[in-house]
């Protein structure tokens, strides 16, 4: 849209019987990180963005940037926090991720629908706790706090929805 790559990240579609039908979207621009509101016609047309995903690995952060290096060239580059966008959550030291580049510079993350985290801090579970009880917080390896079963230890590796940031089962 208006010669940006945009991400769209919800969408309603309204019909208005035979005059077709609106959507209305909520988009992100993947250049600056700000979401529009916008309302398209259901005739209306875009041109796909020039995106390539490339393979990268994760190496460090020093607080407000993220390095990663090419597979392919071995060439570093930096994103800084605000462009992941909440992403850094699920990155351990020599993951493996995908970067979407526009006209050559990486703009965004991909992750996968699942990531596997270790739990670093959470209470003591109890002798009764079940597999159907009740949660607790847990602390993961890279600062997230999830809700999980109360049977899940300190040091257990669990895997967690990067969409919904909920806890799927132990990894």
């Amino acid at each position: 849209m208006d010669d940006m790559p945009f991400e769209i990240v919800s969408y309603a579609q309204k019909v208005m019987g035979r005059w077709g039908s609106i959507i209305n979207i909520k988009a992100k621009n993947l250049l600056n990180g700000g979401t529009i509101a916008k309302t398209i016609s259901d005739t209306d047309k875009f041109a796909p963005a020039d995106i390539a995903t490339k393979s990268y690995d994760y190496l460090y952060n020093d607080g407000t940037n993220y390095m990663f290096m090419s597979q392919e060239t071995y060439e570093q580059v930096e994103l800084p926090k605000e462009t992941l966008d909440g992403a850094e959550l699920f990155l351990n030291d020599g993951d493996k991720v995908k970067l979407q580049e526009y006209n050559g510079n990486p703009i965004n993350i991909e992750l996968d629908p699942s990531c596997a985290l270790e739990v670093t801090e959470t209470p003591p579970g109890e002798k009764w706790d079940t597999a159907t009880g009740g949660k607790k917080p847990a602390t993961l390896s890279t600062g997230l706090v999830v809700q999980v079963p109360l049977f899940i230890n300190v040091w257990d590796i669990i895997k967690v929805d990067t969409r919904t940031k909920d806890y799927l089962s132990r990894a």
